[in-house]
């Protein structure tokens, strides 16, 4: 049960993902999140959840310490008149580089999670949208990287309705031969 429920919770989360509300996004990442929980106990296989739970902890880290960042910027270009443009600039700047360590962090962490799941059910489109999450994370700064994610996004969507759902049988073990006396 683990395994179906795990499999259903991430292509639903998955689906709300790619669909472009931010609430719904949210809801789908936590789904994301219990499914690969639920995955990662049917596979026996805990790093797909820590790598996971880790991408998730940067991603709410870097959105709230670029809020901060950004926060700052507005109010100190507010109440402080000596600052003027070029205060308010190199405190967006600020901002988008925190913003994209912790992208790339989390990206990282879910390509990590996304190799374990396609080494352990056998889809190999999580490891292509892990890594084209991860090529669209550091592309980000140009406009193609949020194509790369929104295709990334579409193959493990795919690739969470591909995993089957009986574990795959093991090659049987090859039995050496006796020895010859």
């Amino acid at each position: 049960m683990s395994l179906e429920s795990g499999k259903n919770l991430g292509g639903i989360g998955s689906i709300l993902l790619v669909i472009p509300a931010p609430f719904l996004g949210i809801v789908g990442i936590i789904l994301i999140l219990f499914g690969m929980k639920q995955l990662s106990e049917a596979y026996h296989d805990e790093s797909m959840w820590k790598n996971t739970l880790w991408a998730v902890i940067f991603g709410v880290i870097g959105l709230v310490a670029a809020g901060l960042v950004l926060v700052s910027v507005f109010f100190g270009s507010l109440f402080t008149v000596g600052a003027g443009i070029a205060g308010f600039f190199v405190g967006i700047i600020a901002f988008l580089v925190v913003a994209f360590i912790f992208y790339i962090l989390e990206a990282i962490y879910i390509r990590k999670a996304f190799d374990s799941l396609a080494n352990k059910s056998g889809v190999g489109l999580f490891r292509t949208g892990g890594l084209l999450l991860l090529i669209g994370a550091v592309l980000t700064i140009v406009i193609v990287g949020l194509f790369l994610i929104f295709i990334a996004w579409i193959l493990i969507l795919v690739g969470f309705f591909q995993i089957p759902t009986t574990p795959a049988p093991q090659p049987a073990q090859m039995s050496q031969p006796p020895p010859m006396s």
